[in-house]
């Protein structure tokens, strides 16, 4: 069944009787190139069992379950479960699951695939959601190898920015706290149905087995990098003075400065490292008791 062909998924949908639903952000992919690209670089290890958001009819379903261990897909539409018996229906090796990702204990429903061999996550993300299932997925702590997200293509290039550059922002810097982000490619607009207003680009995430930087403490390690883009256009000092009212405009430069940085640098200058360092130089400020 090749759920990559237009007159197809037509098909599909007139005897299902469904209609494409804006609230969840579907858009079907129609490029079949381009869904057996992402099945085949969304991890390297055949053993591997494939969590997947938002299977749709099951076209990326379909590639990801001929080449890895077990798929399990998790789909909001209820709408779309019998769909997906229907075009899954050859496999052994996919599990459908009608849930929202960020309602499910991933820790729970995952817990047998990570005692059988390597977990990773691939998906075709909704643009209004993309950055909460990002986030649930890292912050879960759960020891994924790669997440492969289809996600706006203004967003891959947030995540996958380097310091400095002016896509690089406070997600981006969260996220390198977690993994290695890289754009593998675009996916233009007319290779959707319906087509999205804006190009789509794959990313793949490589998380840390372990984190190349530590911080005195995580949560002043998020807070300061939140500070230091709380204000894109202010310098670090006034963007950090602004996010630490507590400490004073000296203790803030002063710390700046023992980095080796002026107080006029941005914060869209700073890398991770150099974030951790910030944090674990202000921890002793603000823990004086």
């Amino acid at each position: 069944m090749n759920l990559c062909d237009l007159k197809t998924v037509r098909q599909i949908m007139a005897m299902f009787h469904l209609t494409f639903h804006k609230e969840f952000g579907q858009n079907f992919l129609t490029d079949r190139m381009v869904v057996e690209n992402i099945a085949e670089e969304c991890c390297f290890d055949e053993n591997s069992t494939i969590l997947e958001i938002g299977p749709g009819i099951g076209t990326l379903t379909y590639e990801l379950a001929l080449r890895r261990r077990q798929v399990i897909s998790l789909e909001i539409d209820r709408g779309l479960i019998p769909v997906l018996q229907y075009t899954l229906g050859e496999f052994d090796n996919v599990r459908v699951i009608n849930q929202d990702v960020m309602e499910t204990d991933l820790e729970e429903l995952l817990a047998p695939a990570f005692s059988e061999g390597p977990v990773s996550v691939c998906a075709n993300l909704p643009y209004y959601i993309t950055t909460p299932i990002l986030m649930k997925l890292l912050e879960s702590r759960l020891p994924f190898e790669y997440i492969t997200i289809m996600i706006q293509k203004e967003v891959a290039d947030r995540l996958c920015a380097k310091a400095g550059s002016k896509d690089y922002g406070a997600i981006t810097a969260v996220l390198a706290y977690y993994g290695e982000a890289e754009k593998l490619f675009t996916v233009p607009s007319d290779r959707f149905v319906p087509a999205p207003k804006v190009d789509s680009a794959v990313i793949r995430i490589k998380l840390h087995r372990e984190k190349p930087y530590v911080p005195r403490d995580e949560a002043l390690l998020f807070r300061t990098i939140k500070a230091a883009f709380g204000q894109r256009r202010k310098t670090l000092a006034n963007a950090l003075s602004t996010g630490f009212p507590e400490l004073t405009r000296e203790q803030i430069t002063s710390a700046i400065a023992s980095l080796g940085h002026e107080p006029t640098i941005r914060g869209e200058r700073l890398d991770i490292a150099q974030f951790t360092a910030l944090s674990d130089t202000l921890y002793p400020l603000l823990h004086t008791d």
